[in-house]
């Protein structure tokens, strides 16, 4: 085991100088795609607006001194890297500001936050920035999933290889099929996403985390020149009258007789965010200590069947507990992507966990999953609750297209 990740909950809890602490964890409001208050935005556009919000979050700090920017996304475009290190010039980084891209499917976000964790806790920078951005307005569809293959991998005798093009909602089916997860069940956890989501909002549970985006909107696609700017304050996926009986008369969206509709799936959407990470005496050395709101305390990924990558968190969470020595009972909030409410309610179910605790502000299928910026967007809510609830230990977890999970463990400060 790595000498900087701590053993067993009460080690944990512990502060140490080496900590990979958390300073501010930002997003930007996420809306639906090709219909949302962001859907004429770039993707980068996105992230210039939550990289600004995070030097005007740290006004103490100078942003000489963060070495390194790392960014999930998806689904990039104008190549990914290149329009991201822009935009981060753009709005205020000077040019010795590292910058890098990285895409690691729908736990890519997750994955950027990591890995500057892993650069800060083996010394390699003192301060840096997770996040991550997708437009999947703009790139959503054709984009999503390869046309152009090698023949071999086409028509490879692995049906694993073969399974990492089959589509997402089909994987659902599969969930949900070999694992006895209702129609009915499903749609009565979608309607409380939604219904968590709404109250949240209406209690400004989420007035911290998110930033307002000053944009433009094309309000008629067919009169492309009329153009006006907009500030988008809010979530705007959220159906707050959504039940189980309005969502059971929704048709199946991936198979005639499936269960997986558009209204118990995860939303595409479009959305960034952005956390401020350091070293703990890096922190303590700038005067800053008080802003500190959380600690990174180690993250496990693994593989599962292509087929079925939703149930990625439930071989994932485990993982992570064993690897930092937490038990189950010792997490207070779990955020658990809702990809699909199959793959959701079968990890809730294997892993045994009190539906209480998952996602207390609802997920996926009320607030929206932007590919790339999903796993910091889900850390940004956590930290929140975790504050207001005065939990000590919390857990990010999602799916990974392809078959992968993810999971991060957090402690509250």
């Amino acid at each position: 085991m790595a000498n900087f990740i701590q053993k067993g909950a009460k080690n944990i809890l512990q502060k140490g100088p080496n900590d990979v602490v958390f300073l501010s964890a930002l997003r930007t409001p996420v809306t639906r795609a090709r219909k949302g208050g962001l859907k004429d935005a770039y993707d980068h556009e996105m992230l210039a607006a939550v990289l600004k919000a995070t030097l005007a979050r740290n006004p103490n700090l100078d942003p000489a001194l963060i070495q390194d920017i790392q960014i999930g996304t998806v689904l990039s475009e104008l190549g990914g890297s290149k329009a991201g290190r822009m935009a981060a010039l753009h709005v205020g980084y000077p040019t010795n500001v590292a910058f890098q891209t990285i895409n690691r499917a729908c736990s890519s976000g997750l994955a950027a936050v990591t890995s500057v964790a892993h650069s800060i806790a083996t010394g390699a920078v003192d301060i840096g920035i997770g996040g991550g951005m997708e437009s999947m307005t703009r790139n959503y569809g054709t984009h999503a999933i390869p046309t152009q293959l090698w023949d071999e991998l086409r028509n490879s005798p692995i049906k694993e290889a073969r399974d990492c093009i089959m589509g997402m909602g089909m994987t659902s089916e599969n969930v949900a099929e070999r694992y006895g997860v209702s129609r009915q069940d499903q749609d009565v956890f979608a309607a409380h996403s939604h219904v968590k989501a709404a109250k949240a909002w209406d209690s400004g549970l989420f007035d911290d985390e998110v930033i307002p985006v000053t944009t433009r909107i094309r309000p008629n696609p067919e009169i492309p020149e009329q153009v006006e700017e907009v500030t988008v304050r809010k979530d705007d996926g959220i159906r707050p009258k959504s039940t189980p009986e309005t969502l059971a008369g929704m048709k199946p969206a991936f198979k005639p007789n499936g269960a997986s509709t558009a209204g118990n799936s995860s939303q595409i959407s479009d959305g960034a965010a952005a956390a401020l990470m350091m070293r703990r005496s890096t922190v303590h050395a700038l005067g800053l200590s008080s802003s500190i709101v959380g600690k990174w305390a180690g993250t496990q990924v693994v593989g599962t069947p292509p087929d079925e990558m939703g149930v990625g968190p439930a071989v994932a969470i485990p993982k992570l507990l064993d690897y930092t020595g937490v038990r189950k009972e010792e997490i207070g909030i779990w955020e658990i992507n809702e990809a699909f409410a199959s793959q959701a309610l079968y990890c809730l179910r294997k892993l045994k966990i009190e539906e209480s605790k998952v996602n207390p502000n609802g997920g996926a299928i009320a607030l929206g999953h932007p590919l790339g910026a999903t796993g910091a967007r889900m850390l940004s809510t956590l930290l929140s609750e975790m504050g207001r609830q005065g939990q000590d230990l919390g857990v990010v977890s999602m799916c990974v297209g392809t078959g992968m999970g993810m999971a991060s463990l957090i402690v509250r400060e």
